[in-house]
């Protein structure tokens, strides 16, 4: 069935291999563990990367680079937010904190990892953009295997085990 390309509502799984196109480092890649699988058109995956796979067929490569915009945004400053040190007490107590430290806050709407950009004796100043927030990225991407998307899961906007099994 050749007629199988990527498009919305297709389940893909991908091999892919994420790299900083400055210094050709590798910050995500696949290999060495399963397949990537998603359903394409729902938003599980950064913008860019379904733009660039659309119209791929199974066996295909698909090399691209994408604009912060396309990846994960700008990063923002409003985005850094000045946190009281002693709100760090119980933490201290078993780690001590550093400059770099990748850490989760429990926020209203759920976890936000952030990282620590500065200390001081009162306070520490936590950075909430993505990490790749304001970089290009490149990847490379091998479209492993598709097929269409069951009912269930195109309600549900996830994919459901290898065949669109629901396994509770």
């Amino acid at each position: 069935m050749s007629d199988i390309i990527v498009k919305e509502n297709m389940v893909a799984s991908v091999h892919y291999n994420g790299t900083l196109p400055d210094s050709g480092e590798v910050f995500d890649s696949s290999e060495g563990r399963e397949p990537l699988t998603f359903l394409v058109g729902h938003k599980q995956m950064i913008p860019g990367f379904e733009e660039e796979i659309m119209g791929a067929k199974k066996g295909d490569t698909r090399e691209f680079t994408l604009s912060p915009e396309r990846a994960y945004g700008e990063r923002e400053e409003a985005a850094q937010l000045e946190i009281p040190r002693a709100q760090f007490e119980q933490l201290e107590q078993q780690a001590s904190l550093e400059v770099g430290m990748q850490l989760v806050a429990q926020m209203p709407h759920g976890p936000s990892p952030f990282i620590i950009k500065e200390l001081s004796d009162d306070t520490v100043t936590a950075d909430f953009n993505h990490a790749l927030a304001g970089k290009s990225l490149t990847f490379s991407v091998e479209i492993v295997e598709l097929r269409p998307a069951t009912e269930d899961e195109i309600s549900h906007g996830h994919v459901h085990g290898p065949e669109g099994i629901h396994d509770h």
